[in-house]
C-alpha cells in the first residue's frame, strides 16, 4: 500500500477546502433544510385551509377566501423587506459575538413591524377601494371578500411581528425554530378553521378570524423563542439614528420587492389580452415557479445567515468560502430541477389542471420551463448574499436595471415581434431574461463595484 506523500496530502487537502468539509455543508444545510420542510409543509397544510372552504354549500365562500386571501397575502408580501434585513442585521451582529447589537436590532425591527402594521390596518379601507378597482369583482364577491379583508388586517401588527421574528431566528442560524413557527402558523389555522367554519358554521368570517388566530398566537410563539434575545425586563431603548438607517434598509428591499411582484403580476395579468386560456396557462406554469423557490430559498437562506456572520467576524476568506459551496448548492439545485421538469413537465401540469385546452396550450410553453432553474437560481442565489452583506440598495439598482431596461422593453418589443398566437412567448422571453439580467447585474456589482465588501471583511 503506498504512502501518501506531504504533496499529495496538500492536494488532497486543497480539494477538501475548495469543495468544502462535510461539517460545512451539513451546517449550511441544517438551515436550509429545515425551511425547505417549512416551504413545502405550508402549502400542503393551505390545501386542508382550502378542502374545508372548498366543501361549503355555495362557491362563492371558497372564490371570496381565494380572493381575499390573494389580496391580504399581496399586501404581506410587500412588508417581506422586514424578515429580510432583520436576518441580514442579526447575522452579521451573530458573527461580532454582539448579543447587545442583536437586542438592539430586535427591538427597532419589531417597533418598526407593530407600527407599519398598525397604519396598514387604518389604511384598510383605501387599501380594499385600491384593491376592488383593480380587480373589479361581482357584487357578492367583493362583498364577502371585503369582509374576510377587514377581519385579516386585524392582525396586521402580528404578521409583520411574525416576520421580525423568522428574521431573527434565521439570522442567528436557528432554522429548526424557524421551521417549527411556520408549520405552527399553518397547522393553528387548520384546527381554527375546523372549528369555526365547520363547528361554528361561521363561512367566509370564520376562515379570516381562523388565520387571525393563527397570526396572533405565532406572534406570542415566536416573542417566547426570542425571549433571550430581546431581554424584555430591560428597558424597551430605540435610537432616532438607527432607526433613520433601518428604515433605508427597509424601503430599498421594499421597492426591489414591489418591481418583483409587478413583474410576476404581469405574466398573468398581461395574458388576459391574448384571450382566458392564456390567464390560466400562466397561472397553472408559474407553479414551477413556486417549486423552484422551495429548493432555492432554502440555500438562499444559508447563504445569508452564514455569510453574514463571516462579515461580522470581518473574514473575507470565510465569506468568500460559504459563498462558493452555497453558489455550488444553488447549481446542483437548479439541475436537479431542470432534469425534473424535463422528465416529468408535462405530468406536473396534468395534476396541476385537468383542462385539456389548458394542458395543450400550456406544452407549448414547457421548454421555457426547462431552462427556468438554470437562468433563474443566480438570482435566488445572490438575494442571498446580497442580504448577507448587507447591500439593499444595491438589490433594489440592481433590480430596477433588470425590470425596468431589461423586462419592460422586451414584454413590450415582444408584442410587436410575435404574432397574435406566439404572443405569450413574448411574456416567457421577457420573464427568462429578467431573471438572468438580475444575476447578471447582481455578479457584475459583487465584481466591480463592491468595494465596502472589501473594507469590512479584510
Amino acid at each position: 500500500m503506498s504512502q501518501i506523500t506531504p504533496k499529495s496530502k496538500q492536494r488532497i487537502l486543497d480539494l477538501q477546502s475548495f469543495w468544502g468539509s462535510w461539517p460545512a455543508h451539513r451546517k449550511i444545510f441544517a438551515i436550509a433544510l429545515p425551511m425547505i420542510i417549512s416551504n413545502i409543509a405550508a402549502p400542503l397544510l393551505g390545501l386542508v385551509d382550502t378542502a374545508i372552504i372548498g366543501h361549503l354549500p355555495d362557491a362563492i365562500y371558497l372564490s371570496a377566501v381565494a380572493l381575499g386571501a390573494m389580496v391580504v397575502s399581496f399586501i404581506f408580501l410587500l412588508a417581506i423587506f422586514l424578515r429580510m434585513t432583520t436576518t441580514g442585521e442579526i447575522a452579521r451582529a451573530f458573527g461580532r459575538e454582539a448579543p447587545e447589537e442583536q437586542r438592539q436590532v430586535s427591538l427597532h425591527a419589531l417597533t418598526f413591524a407593530v407600527v407599519l402594521g398598525i397604519i396598514l390596518f387604518l389604511m384598510t379601507p383605501f387599501l380594499l377601494d385600491l384593491a376592488w378597482w383593480l380587480i373589479t369583482p361581482s357584487t357578492d364577491l367583493q362583498t364577502y371578500a371585503t369582509s374576510y379583508i377587514e377581519i385579516r388586517m386585524w392582525a396586521a401588527p402580528a404578521a409583520l411581528v411574525n416576520l421580525v421574528v423568522l428574521g431573527v431566528l434565521l439570522g442567528r442560524q436557528q432554522s429548526r425554530r424557524a421551521m417549527v413557527l411556520v408549520i405552527f402558523t399553518n397547522a393553528v389555522n387548520v384546527i381554527a378553521d375546523i372549528i369555526l367554519i365547520i363547528g361554528l358554521d361561521m363561512n367566509v368570517a370564520g376562515a379570516a378570524w381562523a388565520s387571525v388566530t393563527a397570526e396572533v398566537s405565532t406572534a406570542v410563539l415566536g416573542l417566547y423563542l426570542i425571549r433571550n434575545v430581546l431581554h424584555l425586563r430591560r428597558s424597551w431603548e430605540l435610537q432616532r439614528r438607527y432607526f433613520s438607517r433601518f428604515f433605508g434598509m427597509n424601503r430599498d428591499v421594499f421597492l426591489r420587492s414591489l418591481l418583483l411582484q409587478l413583474c410576476m403580476a404581469t405574466m398573468t395579468g398581461y395574458a388576459a389580452r391574448f384571450g382566458d386560456i392564456y390567464v390560466a396557462v400562466n397561472a397553472v406554469l408559474m407553479q414551477f415557479l413556486m417549486l423552484i423557490s422551495l429548493g432555492l430559498d432554502g440555500i438562499a437562506y444559508a447563504v445569508e445567515a452564514l455569510a453574514g456572520a463571516a462579515v461580522g467576524r470581518k473574514r473575507r476568506d470565510e465569506v468568500q468560502y460559504w459563498l462558493r459551496l452555497t453558489l455550488l448548492w444553488s447549481i446542483i439545485f437548479s439541475l436537479a430541477y431542470s432534469l425534473l421538469f424535463w422528465l416529468a413537465g408535462d405530468a406536473v401540469v396534468r395534476l396541476l389542471t385537468d383542462l385539456p385546452a389548458v394542458i395543450s396550450t400550456a406544452q407549448n410553453y414547457l421548454p421555457w420551463i426547462y431552462v427556468l432553474p438554470l437562468l433563474g437560481h443566480w438570482s435566488y442565489y445572490f438575494d442571498g448574499v446580497f442580504i448577507g452583506l448587507g447591500y439593499t440598495r444595491a438589490m433594489r439598482d440592481t433590480m430596477a436595471v433588470s425590470a425596468l431596461l431589461v423586462f419592460v422593453p422586451l414584454w413590450q418589443l415582444a408584442v410587436v415581434w410575435f404574432s397574435n398566437e406566439n404572443a405569450n412567448h413574448g411574456l416567457w422571453l421577457a420573464l427568462s431574461a429578467f431573471l438572468l439580467a438580475r444575476g447578471v447585474s447582481q455578479w457584475l456589482y459583487l465584481r466591480y463595484w463592491a468595494k465596502p465588501f472589501a473594507a469590512e471583511t479584510t
